[in-house]
């Protein structure tokens, strides 16, 4: 297509898939981080009766973005795969194990600490594993002539340990906003005893990636460091968020939290993304060598340009019916 450069535009719309999956299913996987250390039985009934109407549709966004990136970006998949097939398999097992515990928990009674251990465990998998990928995509990849030449443990490193570890706080963290604006009472107070603590945590594994990042991979330093850019605006906005999540914690506010901490989010998100643009396949590979042929991506654009609205519209309305608190004693069963 004259003039139209498809490559960014299917850059933009995976971007968009990511950022969107990360935000929907992020509460839902930080709640079952939190799984643990709820006060009260009842308390982890509310923190899974609110999310249980749109978990499933959180993940359609992780569809959509694989699919769309074995389509638009083939080279993605050739190396990805093979480089992080272990991390991906652990991601994949995670969500399988915290989707069967939404299904068995409230039929089961005299399991249901297992039901219990089955949501954590299979959150802080899925969650740690998405991080370790992200660590790993930070570092780079061994790749020689558009193959993966490393090993199958490669991705795992103490950096990427790091990340891992740091997107599990970071998951938590959305799981307690989002607890602060749809729970009340001891529930609701639990949620905002502990989102002080885990925003500390957070930022001291910011800082720590942020220090160690540079050393990890040079060109993120050169773009960085190089000269002054607006690429500061991104961690600025992002520590503006974290006190305005404080702030709005101190003062009880309820939706303000996890507006907040979404903002936190994407301004981390955009900083990544402009510290690797147009890098797809780090260290050296752009998005035009990992696009397919223009006529695929053409053909798969008018397809998912059609898809993409209707996600978004079920999505506001399915929000917007289970709008509200979620009761004690109320929910799904």
């Amino acid at each position: 297509m004259g003039g139209i450069d498809l490559a960014i535009i299917w850059a933009v719309i995976i971007g968009f898939g990511v950022i969107m999956y990360v935000l929907m299913d992020g509460f839902d996987l930080g709640l079952g981080i939190l799984f643990p250390f709820a006060p009260d039985e009842a308390a982890r009934d509310v923190m899974m009766n609110s999310v249980a109407p749109v978990w499933d549709g959180n993940e359609t966004w992780l569809v959509l973005g694989g699919a769309g990136l074995l389509g638009a970006f083939p080279l993605v998949y050739s190396v990805f795969l093979p480089a992080l097939y272990i991390g991906v398999f652990l991601l994949l097992a995670g969500l399988i194990f915290r989707g069967v515990a939404f299904e068995f928990r409230f039929k089961s009674r005299a399991n249901r600490h297992w039901w219990n251990r089955a949501f954590c465990w299979g959150s802080a998998v899925a969650a740690f594993a998405q991080g370790a990928v992200v660590g790993a995509y930070i570092q780079g990849f061994a790749v020689e002539d558009f193959v993966y030449v490393g090993g199958p443990l490669d991705w795992l490193t103490p950096f990427s340990v790091l990340t891992g570890f740091g997107l599990m706080a970071g998951y938590a963290l959305l799981g307690a906003t989002w607890l602060i604006m749809k729970s009340e009472g001891h529930v609701q107070a639990w949620a905002y005893r502990i989102t002080p603590t885990l925003l500390a945590l957070v930022l001291a594994v910011f800082l720590i990636i942020s220090l160690w990042t540079p050393f990890v991979n040079p060109d993120v330093w050169e773009r960085w460091f190089g000269h002054i850019q607006l690429i500061w605006l991104f961690p600025v906005l992002a520590l503006g968020c974290a006190v305005l999540i404080y702030q709005a914690v101190r003062s009880r506010r309820e939706g303000l939290p996890f507006v907040a901490t979404v903002g936190l989010y994407i301004f981390t998100y955009l900083g990544l993304v402009v510290s690797k643009w147009p890098v797809i396949v780090p260290p050296n590979y752009t998005i035009w060598d990992a696009s397919s042929a223009p006529e695929s991506q053409l053909f798969l654009l008018i397809g998912v340009l059609f898809v993409i609205p209707i996600v978004l519209t079920y999505t506001a309305w399915t929000y917007w019916v289970f709008r509200g608190k979620v009761k004690v004693g109320e929910g799904y069963h």
